[in-house]
């Protein structure tokens, strides 16, 4: 499992929240801090790569378990 300063649970969520509030934490986090999102919505990967390809943070990991997604996702 990768290592984590942050956790950010969006379970039972529809987009755009989950996103939406990755953004706002991302937006907070400092260089190279890792935040561990939890998601059910199933566009979510999706949605949160496209963010990530906007505002050029890093997918370091992204496993699904029992209908939850765990992202970790690095700042630069």
């Amino acid at each position: 499992m990768t290592e984590f300063q942050y956790e950010l649970d969006a379970r039972g969520e529809k987009c755009p929240a989950p996103v939406m509030k990755t953004k706002k934490m991302l937006n907070q986090m400092s260089h190279n801090d890792v935040v561990h999102v939890m998601a059910t919505d199933p566009a979510s990967g999706h949605d949160l790569s496209i963010l990530l390809e906007a505002v050029e943070d890093e997918m370091l990991e992204s496993t699904s378990e029992d209908g939850v997604f765990h992202y970790y996702i690095k700042k630069r």
